[in-house]
């Protein structure tokens, strides 16, 4: 092995490097994202979550008392003290959070806006006391003003607090449902409440009432209809029970005599007290008891999340580090041998025959390679079955179209990997026992090439091929549609069908390129006849590929001008690589030629807006040896991805 072999193997294990530390890289950020997500929730849940409950109801105490205060004409009680002694503590809450730096909320940064806001509002709540406690401020000016600054703090729960889609997040959004309708019922609260203390309820008051009345109500049915089970029967046990059942018969009389000379007519200030505080402090019983029992059903599925984050990061950054310091070792051990001065040759002498000879230095080299090379290769297989469990689950549009992208650059990694293999000699280790429908194996060569929706399928495929073929053919295909792809223009197409012939079928693959001259066709026919046993001729690997390939499985390729001017690659396949079948013909009335991945009827596909296609796969027999059901997972990647022809 010379200095220039040395210096090969490493570029190529620095690149091999290179891809799976990237591929690492990116399935450990998904996969962290989750974990991410509930740590946020969770801190936001301690830090705010509390905190913003506690300013909810002292601020809808300290409103209805407020109310009570100015239509009845008096001075600030104790009661009401207290009850903005209670808002101020829970204010500077809200305040300590807005000003804090919790490392877990770095990515907050929208709810700490929406903090802030409600802190200028709580600080602007002085001068509304200061007006309501020198008579300059009237009833419906001060009502609404507290109502402002509660919306304000509802805001604060905003998307992100449902960031991590899981049943904690939806239980989360219906615990804040039943929250804002008990804030509706208190505001109800607090108007009747100062009518009640003042005996008047006019015009605007009863309009008011009517409409409160009938959104409270309304929101409770529809915060109800999202709780978990439990809480679901709990709201309505109390909704049938005689609390609930005595305030909705006094809501009923103040609606009934809203119309009326005397509005509040039977209803008494304790009576209404006595409903209103019972159904106000059962609907907030059961907003934490319901929060309180979506943690704990949602605590073993985080104490999952976590522990499989832990193994793809963990776990596979051990893999890697494992990997390279191999390979590094093994460089070293290559160089210490290039520099390790020669001993001489020991004089001639009678002795036993020595034992067989090590392998050559080409030998060993060649072994060397080939066993990196597999284990690069169940790698690549083990990280397209983790791709293809991440893609399952639910994502936003732009993660799922890079996952996609990254599933597509795996599977071309993998066709380069095997055929690295096939051309050292040796292979691959993906294999199949039983024949596929060659209308599959079409497809999954479709699938290891970039511009893949520029490649049209015909539908009419009735043959089958033998399985210790399926492998090379689907690379020798790969490699004619790709340089197909590459020599031809971005706005046309790339045809594959097939078609009959006596000794077998033929798969055609045809692009509208501008086509090879006399001399250049006869050259690259010669080649894909004729390999040349020491390695590729400069600037046609890719012939060379597809010529090695086809010798191997027993194919013949040959080249011609296609009728539309552009070059036609012509893959014969011998009766004893294929069968007839009928899973390949085409329905009725099928057009000529379908875009890969061929549209279905039961599956989505690409579409004209530019939606994702979805990650489906193909039926067929029992697959290869090594675990997978069928010809292969098609991979259907998003991007276009430009490479040149190897």
């Amino acid at each position: 092995m010379t200095h220039n072999d040395v210096r090969l193997i490493r570029t190529r294990l620095a690149v091999l490097a290179a891809v799976l530390i990237t591929l690492w890289s990116y399935a450990a950020y998904v996969s962290s994202q989750d974990a991410v997500d509930l740590l946020r929730i969770r801190a936001l849940a301690d830090t705010l979550g509390q905190p913003i409950d506690r300013l909810i109801l002292s601020l809808q105490t300290e409103r209805r008392i407020t109310a009570e205060t100015i239509a009845g004409a008096g001075a600030a009680t104790p009661e009401l003290v207290g009850a903005r002694d209670a808002t101020d503590r829970a204010a500077a809450e809200i305040r300590e959070f807005t000003e804090g730096r919790d490392l877990r909320l770095l990515s907050a940064g929208a709810v700490r806006d929406r903090a802030g806001e409600l802190v200028r509002r709580l600080d602007g709540l002085g001068t509304t006391r200061s007006r309501m406690d020198t008579g300059r401020l009237g009833l419906a000016a001060a009502i609404d003003g507290y109502d402002e600054v509660v919306d304000v703090a509802f805001r604060v729960y905003g998307p992100e607090w449902g960031a991590y889609e899981s049943g904690l997040a939806a239980d989360t959004r219906a615990v804040i449902a039943l929250a804002r309708a008990r804030e509706l019922l208190a505001r109800e609260d607090t108007l009747v409440s100062a009518a009640l203390t003042g005996a008047r309820l006019g015009a605007d008051e009863r309009r008011r009432l009517t409409a409160l009345v009938g959104v409270q109500r309304y929101a409770n049915a529809e915060a109800a209809a999202g709780l978990p089970s439990d809480g679901r029967a709990e709201q309505q046990r109390l909704a049938a029970s005689p609390e609930f059942t005595a305030l909705l018969a006094l809501e009923d009389r103040l609606l009934l005599q809203s119309g009326t000379a005397n509005a509040l007519a039977g209803v008494t200030v304790q009576d209404w007290r006595t409903a209103a505080d019972t159904a106000l402090g059962a609907l907030q019983t059961l907003v934490t008891d319901t929060a309180r029992s979506s943690v704990e059903r949602a605590t073993p599925g985080a104490a999952v999340l976590i522990a499989r984050t832990g193994a793809v990061v963990g776990l596979g950054l051990i893999v890697v580090l494992v990997l390279l310091l191999s390979w590094a070792g093994t460089i070293r051990r290559l160089t210490e041998e290039l520099t390790r001065p020669k001993a001489a040759a020991p004089a001639p002498q009678d002795a036993p025959a020595p034992p067989a000879a090590p392998p050559s230095g080409g030998d060993a080299e060649r072994e060397l390679f080939l066993g990196l090379t597999r284990r690069n290769q169940v790698l690549l297989r083990e990280q397209l079955s983790v791709l293809d469990l991440m893609q399952r689950r639910e994502r936003s549009t732009e993660e799922t179209g890079e996952l996609f992208q990254l599933d597509h650059l795996t599977t071309r990694i993998r066709r380069n990997v095997e055929k690295l293999i096939t051309l050292a000699g040796a292979t691959p280790a993906r294999r199949w026992r039983r024949p596929v429908p060659l209308l599959d194996v079409a497809r999954g060569a479709v699938a290891e090439v970039p511009d893949y929706h520029r490649v049209l399928i015909a539908p009419h495929w009735p043959w089958s091929l033998a399985g210790p073929a399926i492998t090379d053919v689907i690379h020798l295909l790969a490699e004619l549609i790709e340089n197909a792809l590459v020599f031809s223009g971005e706005d046309t197409t790339v045809r594959v069908s097939g078609e009959h012939r006596p000794q077998g079928c033929a798969v055609l693959v045809v692009d509208d390129g501008p086509g090879l001259d006399a001399a250049a066709l006869a050259e690259a026919n010669h080649l894909l006849g004729n390999p040349p046993p020491d390695g590729p001729p400069a600037g046609l690997t890719g012939w060379y590929a597809a010529a090695v390939l086809a010798g191997r499985c027993g194919a013949h390729v040959s080249l011609r001008p296609s009728p539309r001017g552009g070059t036609a690659a012509i893959v014969l396949l011998p009766a004893r690589l294929v069968t007839v079948t009928d899973t390949g013909r085409a329905p009725a009335g099928a057009p000529p030629d379908t875009p890969y991945p061929p549209a279905r009827t039961d599956l989505p596909g690409p579409s004209g807006d530019g939606a994702l296609p979805t990650r489906v796969r193909q039926p067929g027999p029992i697959g290869p040896e090594h675990g997978r059901t069928s010809l292969d997972t098609v991979e259907m990647p998003v991007a276009r991805t430009a490479r040149r022809h190897q």
